[in-house]
C-alpha cells in the first residue's frame, strides 16, 4: 500500500519540476531578448568621523561615600516559646493472645518390612546366537595377474648447460621514416 502512494508522489513531483523548468527556460529567453540596462551608479564611501582624543573626555564622577555601619547591630526578635505537647497515655488493655498451635499426634510406629529375598541375577550371560550371512562366491577373473613390462623408451635428456642470453644493442637503429630527408 505504501509503495504505490510513494510512486504516485514521486511521479507527481517529477511532473511539477519538469513543468517549472520549461517556464524558467522561457523566462531566461525573455531576459536575453531585453536590451541591457544601464550599470548601477557607484556608491560613495561614507566618511568616518574622527573620534575625540582620550585627553578631551570629562573626568569621571567620584563615587559617593556610603555611611559607616554602626558597630552594634540591633538585636533580633526572639521566637515565641511554644507550649510542650503531651501525648495521651497508651491504653493499658493487654493485647489479645494468639491461638496456640494444636499438638499433633505422635506417628505410630510403622510395621517392619517383609523379609522376602530379592531374586538374584545371573552373573554370566548366555552366548548370543551367531548369524553368518551367505556371501556369494565371485567368478574367477580373466585378467592377467602379472602386468606386462613397460616399454623401454629412454627418457629425454635435459641439457646440462644453460644457453647464453643474447645481448641487447645499446644503439637504436635509425628508422627511415623518422630520419630527416637527405640534403641535396
Amino acid at each position: 500500500m505504501a509503495f504505490p502512494k510513494l510512486f504516485f508522489i514521486s511521479s507527481l513531483l517529477v511532473v511539477i519540476l519538469s513543468a517549472s523548468s520549461t517556464q524558467m527556460i522561457h523566462a531566461a529567453r525573455h531576459l536575453l531578448d531585453t536590451p541591457a540596462a544601464a550599470p548601477p551608479p557607484t556608491l560613495a564611501i561614507p566618511i568616518i568621523p574622527s573620534l575625540p582624543n582620550p585627553t578631551q573626555l570629562p573626568p569621571l564622577p567620584s563615587l559617593p561615600t556610603l555611611p559607616k555601619p554602626s558597630t552594634t547591630l540591633p538585636t533580633l526578635p526572639t521566637a515565641p516559646t511554644l507550649p510542650k505537647t503531651t501525648l495521651p497515655p497508651l491504653p493499658s488493655t493487654p493485647l489479645p493472645t494468639l491461638p496456640t498451635a494444636p499438638t499433633l499426634p505422635k506417628p505410630a510406629t510403622l510395621p517392619p518390612l517383609p523379609s522376602t529375598q530379592l531374586p538374584t541375577l545371573p552373573t554370566t550371560l548366555p552366548p548370543l546366537p551367531t548369524f553368518q550371512p551367505q556371501i556369494p562366491s565371485l567368478p574367477k577373473s580373466t585378467l592377467p595377474t602379472v602386468l606386462p613390462p613397460l616399454p623401454a623408451n629412454p627418457l629425454p635428456s635435459f641439457p646440462s648447460t644453460i644457453p647464453s642470453i643474447p645481448t641487447i644493442p645499446t644503439t637504436i637503429p635509425s628508422i627511415p621514416f623518422f630520419s630527416p630527408p637527405p640534403s641535396n
